[in-house]
C-alpha cells in the first residue's frame, strides 16, 4: 500500500455537553488522556505528515502531542471544515492521501484505519468515508445514497428531515481524501444549516455533483468509531476500553477472577501466573512480578511495584511504594512511600503515616521484619531487618534488627 499518507487529527472542541472546564480530549479513559490512544493509532500508521487542530485550552492539550506532531490553532471553532482548512497550510507541498481524525474517538483500532486506508488507495477514490449501521443512531449524521446506490452526502441530524432520519447507515466523521480534491471542495462549502457552521461532511455531497468517486467502508463493530461528548459515552469507552485491557493482560498469562470488576489503567504490567481477585483497582505506572496474588477489594495507586511471589489482600491500599519478594499484606492496611523488603509480613490494619501534614516521608521495612497487627509507623522511620513490632505498637523511631518493640511510643522489649 502506497504510505504517502497526511493525518489531520481534529481536537480543538470543548466540553460542553460534559459540562466541563477541562478539554475534552484530555478526559481520561482506563487511567490515560482519550487523545493519547488516537496519537498511538496515528504514528503506528508511520504518515509522512501528522497534524493536530487545536482551540480550547490549546496550551493544555499541546503538552500532550509528543514528538512529530505539528500543531495548529482555530481561533475561531467554526466547524470542521474550517479545522481542516486550518491544519491545510502545515500540509503544503504534501501531495497525496489525508486521512481526518478526531481526537474524541479513541476506541478506533489500527487494523480498521489501516484497511480504510487500503480500499481507498488501492480503488483510486476521491473520498472514502468510515460508514456503520445503528438500529437507533440518534445524535449521527446520516448517510444519502442515489439510486445507484452511491454516496450523494451526508446530512447532519440536526438537518434531517424525518425520512432521513429513520436512515440507519450513520457517518462515523472518518474520511480519507485525495488531498488536491479536498482543497478543492473546501472552497464550496458553506455554514448554510442550523448551526451556521462550516461542515467538512458537505464537502461529499459537493464532490459528488462534480462526479467525483466517493465511496465508503462499513464498520463491523459500531463502537471503535464511538464519538465522546457526554459523561455517558466518556463511561461507555471507558468500559469498552477497560475489557481490552483486561482481555490482552489474560492473554498474557495473567487470570482476572472477575473481568467485570476488575479496574485496570493503561500501561500496567503483571507477571504470569499472578491471580487479581474482584473489586480491585490498579492505576498507571504500577508493575507486579511473577506468581503474586492481588485483591479482593484492593487498590494499587501510581508507583506501586510488587516483586514475584508476593501476597497483598483484602482492603489494602498501596502507593509509591516498593514490596519485596514473598512478602504478605493480608489484610486492611495502608502502604505509601514505601520500601518493603522480602519474607516480611505485614498485619492486619498496620498504617504507614508517611503525611506530617506538609510533607511526606520514606519509610523502610527491611526484609524479614514481622510488623504487628495495628502497627502504625510515623515516617520517617525504619524496621530494621528480622525486626518485629507489637500489635498496636506506633513507632516512631527506628528500629534495630532483630529487635522487638511494643507500645505507644513504641519501645523495645527483646533482642532476638
Amino acid at each position: 500500500m502506497n504510505k504517502n499518507i497526511a493525518v489531520i487529527i481534529l481536537a480543538a472542541g470543548k466540553s460542553t455537553r460534559m459540562k466541563s472546564e477541562n478539554p475534552k480530549v484530555l478526559h481520561p479513559i482506563c487511567g490515560r488522556p482519550m487523545l493519547e490512544y488516537v496519537l498511538d493509532l496515528v504514528k503506528s500508521l508511520k504518515a509522512k505528515k501528522i497534524v493536530a487542530v487545536l482551540g480550547f485550552k490549546h496550551e493544555e492539550v499541546r503538552k500532550h502531542l509528543g514528538r512529530g506532531v505539528t500543531a495548529v490553532l482555530q481561533k475561531r471553532l467554526l466547524g470542521t471544515a474550517d479545522a481542516v482548512n486550518t491544519a491545510l497550510p502545515a500540509l503544503k507541498g504534501f501531495k497525496g492521501t489525508v486521512l481526518v481524525l478526531y481526537a474524541d474517538t479513541p476506541l478506533l483500532q489500527k487494523e480498521t484505519v489501516s484497511k480504510l486506508l487500503k480500499y481507498h488507495i488501492e480503488n483510486d477514490l476521491d473520498a472514502t468515508l468510515l460508514t456503520g449501521q445503528l438500529e437507533k443512531p440518534q445524535g449521527y449524521g446520516r448517510i444519502l445514497r442515489d439510486k445507484y446506490s452511491s454516496i450523494r452526502g451526508i446530512v447532519e441530524e440536526k438537518d434531517a428531515d424525518d425520512f432521513e432520519k429513520a436512515l440507519k447507515e450513520i457517518n462515523t466523521g472518518i474520511i480519507c481524501f485525495n488531498k488536491e480534491k479536498l482543497v478543492k471542495a473546501l472552497k464550496s462549502v458553506k455554514p448554510d444549516n442550523r448551526k451556521k457552521e462550516y461542515y467538512l461532511t458537505d464537502t461529499v455531497k459537493i464532490l459528488y455533483k462534480k462526479g467525483c468517486v466517493v465511496d465508503a467502508l462499513k464498520l463491523p463493530d459500531i463502537n471503535e468509531a464511538l464519538g465522546i461528548n457526554t459523561r455517558a459515552e466518556l463511561a461507555k469507552a471507558n468500559l469498552n476500553m477497560q475489557g481490552r485491557i483486561n482481555g490482552q493482560i489474560m492473554k498474557s498469562g495473567v487470570s482476572i477472577v472477575d473481568p467485570g470488576s476488575t479496574f485496570i489503567s493503561w500501561g500496567v504490567k503483571i507477571g504470569t501466573d499472578t491471580v487479581i481477585y474482584p473489586f480491585t483497582v490498579i492505576e498507571r505506572d504500577v508493575k507486579i512480578g511473577k506468581h503474586c496474588a492481588v485483591g479482593p477489594f484492593c487498590h494499587l495507586r501510581e508507583g506501586t511495584r510488587l516483586a514475584d511471589d508476593t501476597l497483598i489482600g483484602n482492603f489494602i491500599e498501596i502507593t509509591r511504594s516498593s514490596i519485596g519478594p514473598k512478602t504478605i499484606a493480608k489484610h486492611f492496611s495502608y502502604i505509601g512511600d514505601t520500601h518493603v523488603g522480602k519474607l516480611v509480613n505485614i498485619g492486619a490494619g498496620t498504617v504507614v503515616a508517611n503525611f506530617d501534614g506538609k510533607n511526606k516521608h520514606r519509610t523502610k521495612i527491611s526484609d524479614g521484619a514481622l510488623v504487628g497487627s495495628d502497627t502504625i509507623l510515623i515516617a520517617p522511620v525504619t524496621v530494621g531487618k528480622g525486626a518485629t513490632t507489637g500489635a498496636g505498637s506506633v513507632v516512631t523511631r527506628n528500629v534495630a534488627a532483630k529487635v522487638t518493640v511494643v507500645g505507644i511510643p513504641a519501645r523495645i522489649l527483646k533482642k532476638k
